[in-house]
């Protein structure tokens, strides 16, 4: 298993012509991802070879076993070897396409965008200036006065399980700094806690703030340490084109797997 991660989130890869024929996606990212009994991951991905004048095709499991979109994981994948340069990926987890590229040290990825993808109406009163947004997942973003004064899991775990979100939410607490420079703050589903750092949340916080307070280009400060960048076309009905994220991804390493996890 490769790991790589993308500003702070940490992934296992698989390429798929050396997994056994028993490979099962949700039971291995069960097995793999929980903190302290596995490797802590936040999801697992396959990763098809990359072929010639096709879309690169990538599997990636939340750790929890669902069968999702990760964008800071497929910005990762840029890091292994044999991966492209610069490339289409194809999310087969999703059933869309989107775009990789690599610009000096960074990572970018282009969202999903057109039909179904956008801003939206927010369900529910959260107490909070907020937004909501599907971006290949869903995003709920709430303006707070302060991100470190937040009681995330509290305030996140109502809001993620609330019936007025049918397939559940991420929840994700921002804090302006100054004009185009945010704070943020993410509890994702699926590893059912706070992320060092959620790309689709970022994304959908910085289409959010671009209708909000006008500005099309934001960098935000992750509980990582590392800072993301995001730039974006936003029209007047909430939908987004050429909305790009672009941060540091790492190589970690490679480690063989043990017999006795029981993975086959």
């Amino acid at each position: 298993m490769h790991i790589a991660s993308a500003s702070g989130n940490v992934f296992g890869y698989f390429w798929a012509d050396e997994l056994p024929p028993s490979f099962d996606g949700p039971a291995w990212a069960r097995v793999l991802s929980p903190r302290g009994i596995g490797f802590g991951l936040d999801g697992i991905f396959r990763l098809h070879r990359p072929l010639p004048d096709a879309p690169w095709r990538l599997d990636h499991w939340d750790s929890d076993g669902a069968h999702t979109f990760c964008s800071n994981g497929n910005r990762a994948a840029l890091a292994l070897k044999g991966a492209p340069t610069e490339t289409l990926v194809q999310a087969q987890s999703a059933g869309f396409d989107c775009r990789l590229r690599r610009e000096l040290e960074a990572i970018g990825i282009r969202m999903p965008e057109g039909d179904g993808f956008a801003l939206g109406v927010v369900p529910l009163e959260t107490g909070y200036p907020s937004g909501f947004g599907f971006v290949g997942n869903p995003q709920l973003v709430l303006r707070v006065p302060s991100v470190e004064a937040v009681d995330l899991p509290s305030l996140a775990k109502p809001l993620r399980w609330n019936p007025a979100f049918p397939e559940g939410t991420n929840v994700n607490v921002v804090e302006i700094l100054s004009p185009g420079h945010g704070r943020i703050r993410s509890f994702e589903r699926g590893v059912e806690g706070e992320t060092l750092c959620c790309g689709t949340g970022c994304a959908v916080s910085a289409a959010w703030l671009a209708q909000t307070e006008g500005l099309s280009d934001w960098t935000f400060e992750t509980a990582s340490g590392d800072p993301v960048t995001v730039s974006l076309n936003l029209d007047t009905e909430g939908r987004w084109t050429e909305l790009w994220l672009f941060g540091p991804v790492r190589l970690l390493g490679r480690v063989e797997l043990d017999a006795n996890l029981g993975l086959g």
